[in-house]
């Protein structure tokens, strides 16, 4: 997958203006009712991101979870990372 360049980056975070741009990364956090409701929602982040093959890193503050995403392969963001957002997002 092909490293996205600046201009690529900035038409891509319009779509999914919940996420915040962090140098090579993008990051979004989420907040739900109680632990036992964030670790449901990353239960199925984990679903989707084995199916996709493309893990974010998940930082869980009892209520919030944090999803970080970035192509390691690639040396920062690509489609990739845009694609599972907008799949997050949709949770």
């Amino acid at each position: 997958m092909k490293k996205l360049d600046a201009t690529l980056i900035k038409s891509a975070l319009g779509k999914i203006p919940d996420w915040q741009l962090d140098g090579g990364k993008i990051s979004r956090t989420f907040q739900f009712k109680d632990f036992p409701a964030a670790i449901k929602f990353v239960e199925v982040v984990a679903g989707i991101a084995e199916q996709a093959w493309h893990h974010p890193d998940i930082d869980i503050r009892w209520n919030k979870v944090t999803l970080t995403l970035t192509t390691h392969d690639a040396g920062g963001l690509t489609e990739k990372d845009f694609a599972l957002a907008r799949q997050f997002d949709k949770l």
